[in-house]
């Protein structure tokens, strides 16, 4: 189904629309503007040549000319659609000043060009009257580079800034000597009369100063215009060949003031920074106008230091040299926020330079700035940037902020149950058409690409075509069949008599015309738009489709799925309080948390212990008094580790534990958390995590082999390296992250099936994430990455195996959160709610499941969606992939590579060697014996035996350390919302948002006891497929394990 969106606004709304914000209506428009203006030209040139073989003379040849009845009409024709065009822009342009269009050299120029033509119809004996058709190769001039403008917006690229300054230098060129032929020939008409082609002789003879004196003016009148030109010429010429050649001083260095005429008719948002880089920047502009509302809006941005050369290149690009200026001043002189009229401003974005070597004063600086605006500028909009959760409770009074280190953790922890959550998040909040890797041989870069463009959008549900019919109609009942129509995934709403946002609320929640819908969609739904052809009729049977509880409609029996232990069978009242808690199984009971970790952290429901355990209990690799173990081993722990690999236990690093410990995470599935720090936690830090179940520490680094195998890293799951603050700052930028990609190669060349999570500073260094010359699989992105960025995409790095899979991504890229929030205020709620970082009564949560043999069945994912939703009433919204690489590296490239293989395996024993320590020297007699057999093995193997030779040495057990080979022989993706027709493999996984199992609890009592019937699940199952399946019978049990 094709769906075309439109507005319904005034008449001169729309009339704006056609001519000025749509980029190719205002193209075409500007297009066919200029070359009326050039046939203007042509015309009068044409009409010079035919007088001249009329011989026909008049008694004052220069007031009256020659024009026959064709040429007349024509120019009459002409004349009238561009004195239409003129008042009709003049009309729309008007915003209370009317002097400031009438007095423009455009329209006066105009006027003159068109006036005496339309007055001629009305008085014919003045059609012979001349008329200085050819000054209008100035209007042509300037309608050219308006339509140079409008081509690097419809076309989302720009030429250089240079290139536009010759496109002005030549056409001004054009212009004058144009000019200067044309009025020479006319007055000479006088006297002795000059030919076209003598008066362009006459012209650049006199232009070049050379002066033959063969051809001269004889008439007083042509004198004077020749005296007019030279000194046009020299005062015009020179500026532009100045402005070309010194086009970096275009910029001066304060700015200038941004006029408060323009504040009060024109929109602009303030961008203020302490120091200001050039990829920060072109974030920033590529998505803020990513929004077609906010095409006409300009940035003025508010910076300290002086502009930098690589800023300074980009603001010469044509795109942004007329949308974006750059005034150097502070947010804390009120002088400075006057010359940008900050109290006009519709928004300012106050950003934190996160390179900074002390992240506090980072957030200080922030805070003074937000101060000083809201001080200033009381009703102006603020969207703060901070680093330190501990530092947000300044900034509370903010109407959007964005903390990075509690996202960062965030997400670093859900990727650890939910694979990939740091892509899914990071897609969603970046603006995209979807034209990635749309040109690639590959078919998941095609669907991974088009599935990127979705994102989250809202509507009020009596406004909207797509959702108004499900008045009165359930939640789940309502996105299901909303998916099965359009393909649009509703995943909240916020309901009228609330102001919190709600992610699934259930089948409990009852849609009214007020609430306000909530959807992922690769397009947005306006109050109005007109379906183009009809939806394509849906491939699901009828007798299968999800009915509503609340309908009296009888259909087939409802698939259902085996009881999931995130349901507790305890009774809660519907508000939960923060002092009541709830008792469960192993000593565990569900709480909130009796310490804080910072001043406004949210309060979040977790599994807790019913006494906190001594502190000296949870030192690793120490014995104590109350336990003797030293190996992380002994402990006797069922499900595998996750180490967390971190500088220092800040406060912000209870947002990686928290959401791993939420109350509706399974007890069963609760992972050991082992943190590696590399300095002694404070006590502070250790009183908040010793109320969680299965937390542990160890003071030791990343760096170090010794540390990693004490802590468990050869049978842990995941590995999370979290970038050190002491590094993000060096002397080159892209520096920032050597130390942290050094450390996670390193781990990945000795623990090659370790799952490693890490976040960079820079979004460009993932390139290196698992560097291997070897994969020429990887190597052939690198080709596509700058592809797509050459087209100008902003999601060029999408297609980088680890941020694909997840394993990897830059918390710089959750910036766009911050600037989408201008347009979409509810984005940064449900990026919280996803993450975990807030949770709200009756709200769900985002958790995974896993597809099995016994659920290929199901075979597509609209039936799954249906399952989900007449169910448990989950909400599905994406697809965790993994499929096997079918590239083969090239033979030449293999032929290398065998050549090298001896002296790769020399070099990796030299370097496995000093990675393992002092420890390995008292070994050199056994491994110089050894020295003839390890060549001929490979290097896997060679360090899989350093490994466990050193494990043994420090007397750690190796049976839970797996050989595997570094061989990379699939690749992950994700895919947001897929089409109902997307075939279910195996095992993907499936992103879900859960409806929180507490309140289906309190409302819907008998629903749940059904769940837990497990006698009527093969039965139900059994009747669900066939329904699905054309009433085939399966045997096969459904199964979802949950991630």
């Amino acid at each position: 189904m094709r769906v075309e969106f439109i507005n319904e606004n005034t008449f001169k709304e729309r009339l704006q629309w056609l001519f000025f914000k749509n980029k190719k209506s205002s193209l075409r428009m500007g297009v066919f503007y200029f070359s009326l203006k050039v046939l203007s030209c042509i015309l009068y040139i044409f009409r010079v040549l035919y007088e001249k073989d009329q011989e026909h003379q008049t008694s004052s040849p220069i007031i009256c000319v020659e024009r026959n009845d064709v040429l007349w009409a024509l120019q009459v024709s002409i004349a009238a659609i561009c004195l239409s065009a003129k008042l009709l822009l003049t009309y729309l342009r008007y915003k209370g000043n009317i002097w400031q269009q009438v007095i423009g050299i455009t329209f006066i120029l105009e006027i003159i060009n068109t006036v005496p033509f339309l007055i001629t119809i009305f008085y014919p004996p003045l059609r012979n009257l001349f008329i200085p058709v050819f000054l209008n190769c100035w209007l042509a001039k300037h309608s050219l580079e308006n339509l140079v403008n409008n081509l690097h917006r419809a076309i989302h690229r720009s030429l250089s800034a240079m290139f536009n300054q010759m496109l002005i230098l030549i056409s001004t060129i054009v212009c004058l000597i144009f000019t200067f032929i044309c009025g020479v020939e006319h007055l000479q008409r006088a006297g002795k009369r000059l030919t076209l082609f003598d008066a362009f002789y006459f012209c650049i003879v006199t232009f070049s100063t050379v002066g033959f004196g063969d051809v001269v003016p004889d008439i007083w009148t042509s004198k004077l215009l020749v005296v007019v030109m030279i000194f046009v010429t020299l005062m015009v010429l020179p500026i532009q060949f100045e402005e070309l050649v010194y086009l970096w001083m275009e910029r001066q260095k304060y700015g200038g003031d941004y006029s408060r005429h323009r504040a009060e008719t024109e929109r602009h948002v303030v961008l203020c920074v302490s120091s200001l880089k050039s990829d920060v920047l072109m974030d920033f502009l590529n998505e803020f106008y990513a929004h077609t509302k906010l095409q006409d809006h300009y940035v003025i941005i508010l910076c300290p230091t002086e502009i930098d050369v690589r800023v300074r290149q980009v603001l010469q690009i044509p795109m942004w040299s007329h949308r974006v200026i750059y005034l150097q001043g502070s947010a804390l002189n009120d002088q400075d926020l006057v010359r940008i009229k900050m109290d006009h401003a519709e928004a300012c974005f106050i950003l934190t330079s996160r390179c900074d070597v002390d992240r506090n004063a980072a957030d200080h600086q922030t805070i003074l700035r937000a101060w000083a605006v809201k001080q200033f500028a009381p009703d102006c909009p603020l969207f703060v940037q901070i680093l330190k959760p501990e530092n947000k409770f300044h900034v509370k009074f903010a109407d959007h902020v964005v903390c990075e280190e509690e996202y960062r953790y965030a997400m670093l922890a859900l990727n650890c149950i939910c694979p990939a959550t740091s892509t899914l998040i990071t897609l969603l909040v970046h603006t995209t058409q979807g034209f990635e890797g749309q040109h690639s041989p590959e078919d998941w870069h095609r669907i991974y690409g088009k599935c990127s463009c979705n994102e989250v959008y809202n509507i009020v549900l009596k406004d909207s075509i797509i959702f108004s019919k499900y008045d009165g109609k359930s939640f789940p009942y309502a996105s299901f069949n909303a998916f099965k129509k359009f393909g649009i995934c509703l995943i909240g709403v916020r309901p009228e008599d609330t102001e919190s946002i709600l992610l699934n609320p259930g089948p409990q929640h009852i849609m009214k015309p007020l609430d306000m819908c909530f959807y992922i969609s690769g397009k947005e739904e306006n109050s109005s738009f007109k379906t183009q052809r009809e939806p394509k009729k849906s491939q699901f049977p009828m007798s299968s489709v999800i009915t509503d509880p609340l309908t009296k409609t009888t259909t087939a029996p409802a698939l259902d799925i085996p009881n999931s232990s995130s349901f507790h069978t305890v009774n809660l009242p519907s508000e939960r309080s923060k002092d009541e808690c709830i008792e469960t199984l192993n000593n565990l009971y569900q709480g909130y948390p009796p310490n804080l970790p910072y001043i406004g952290s949210s309060q979040t429901l977790c599994h807790l212990r019913k006494e906190k355990i001594p502190i000296c209990c949870m030192q690793l690799v120490k014995t104590c008094d109350h336990k003797d173990d030293e190996d992380v081993k002994a402990y006797g722990l069922k499900n595998k580790l996750i180490i967390v690999s971190a500088e220092t236990a800040g406060k912000s690093l209870s947002n990686f534990i928290i959401p791993l410990r939420a109350s509706y995470r399974p007890e069963n599935e609760l992972c050991p958390i082992v943190l590696l720090l590399e300095q002694e936690p404070c006590q502070e830090f250790l009183e908040t995590i010793c109320w969680f179940p299965m937390i542990y520490y160890m003071v030791g680094s990343i760096d170090n082999l010794d540390d990693l195998l004490r802590c468990g890293v050869s049978f842990a799951a995941n590995m999370v390296v979290v970038d050190k603050e002491s590094t993000m700052s060096a002397k080159e930028d892209y520096m920032a992250d050597a130390k942290t990609i050094v450390n996670v190669q390193t781990l990945f060349r000795l623990f090659s099936g370790l799952n490693i999570i890490t976040e960079l500073t820079h979004s460009a260094n993932m390139r290196f994430m698992q560097f291997s010359v070897k994969d020429c699989y990887t190597l052939a992105f690198s080709k596509l990455e700058n592809k797509e960025r050459e087209k100008g995409s902003n999601l060029s790095f999408i297609f980088r195996l680890p941020f694909a899979a997840g394993r990897v991504f830059s918390v710089g890229m959750l910036d766009t959160l911050l600037y989408q929030s201008f347009v979409k205020d509810y984005m940064i709620t449900i990026t919280r709610l996803l993450l975990g970082l807030e949770t709200t009564p009756r709200s769900g949560f985002l958790c995974a499941i896993s597809i099995t043999e016994d659920d290929l069945c199901i075979e597509t994912y609209g039936r799954l969606y249906q399952m989900l939703c007449s169910t448990v009433g989950d909400i599905p919204i994406g697809i965790y992939r993994t499929e096997s690489q079918g590239a083969e590296p090239p033979e030449i490239i293999c032929l290398s590579l065998r050549r090298s293989s001896r002296i790769c395996m020399r070099k990796s024993m030299n370097w496995a060697s000093n990675l393992l320590g002092p420890w390995n020297s008292e070994r050199d007699l056994e491994r110089c014996s050894q020295r003839s057999v390890l060549p001929s093995c490979p290097e896997r193997q060679e360090l899989t035996e350093l490994v466990k030779k050193r494990m043994s040495n420090l007397g750690l057990s190796t049976d839970g350390f797996d050989v595997l080979n570094d061989n990379q022989t699939s690749h992950s993706y994700v895919l947001i919302n897929p089409s109902s027709e997307t075939r279910l493999e195996l095992n993907d996984i499936v992103y879900i948002i859960r409806k929180d199992p507490l309140s289906s609890m309190l409302k819907d009592s008998d629903s749940i006891k059904s769940m837990r019937s497990c006698t009527r699940i093969g039965e139900e199952c059994k009747a669900g497929r066939s329904a699905l399946n054309g009433d085939q019978t399966h045997t096969s049990n459904l199964s979802y394990s949950v991630i």
